[in-house]
């Protein structure tokens, strides 16, 4: 079973390839959105959830094939929830998303967060026929730490653990990330499915 991601990142698509790798997931090829299609929607949603879902449409649109979808970011709660949908593009760079996010709770005692991943799958015909949600919680260091991952993977502790994301090994972050607990419902929903072709 081929399905198309509804991305244009390596990045991205490589880490649900290893966290399928992981999960011991076989039959199912992921690949990206061909780099020569128009692929860009317009992510205008509210919500994780609704700008996945434009995600996966706009990548069915395009290739009609089997294609998966995320949105996915950081939400704060002393921050109301922002970053949220916003996560991407709450500064320029990586560092500056960073540095804006620790000034803006540099005040706050109430340091939890979670990262949010929603996933959308659609079938050939353009219907959806799976949703799921991960959320993987922390909360917000004082401080960076780690080398590893991307984002605001440095400043975000995870619970019950010692350890930001990017201190975590790939292997360590991928069976507790919020991609991977969405991503795993995912691999259930097909697996439950015969009726898919695998």
């Amino acid at each position: 079973m081929k399905i198309i991601i509804a991305t244009q990142n390596p990045h991205k698509v490589e880490e649900i390839r290893d966290i399928a790798n992981l999960f011991n997931i076989h039959g199912i090829g992921f690949c990206p959105i061909d780099k020569s299609l128009n692929f860009n929607p317009v992510e205008d949603g509210k919500t994780f959830e609704e700008n996945s879902i434009i995600k996966a449409k706009e990548a069915n649109r395009l290739t009609k094939e089997y294609t998966l979808a995320d949105d996915s970011g950081l939400c704060v709660e002393a921050l109301n929830g922002a970053p949220g949908i916003h996560s991407a593009r709450y500064a320029d760079t990586a560092q500056k998303r960073i540095d804006k996010l620790l000034d803006a709770i540099k005040n706050e005692t109430n340091r939890k967060a979670k990262f949010v991943c929603a996933m959308t799958l659609i079938n050939p015909r353009g219907e959806i026929i799976f949703k799921a949600t991960g959320e993987c919680k922390g909360k917000i260091a004082l401080s960076q730490s780690g080398t590893h991952g991307f984002g605001y993977d440095p400043v975000f502790l995870v619970d019950g653990t010692d350890k930001t994301m990017a201190d975590m090994t790939e292997a360590e972050k991928n069976r507790i990330s919020h991609r991977s607990l969405a991503l795993q419902q995912v691999f259930a929903f097909l697996e439950n499915n015969s009726y898919l072709p695998m």
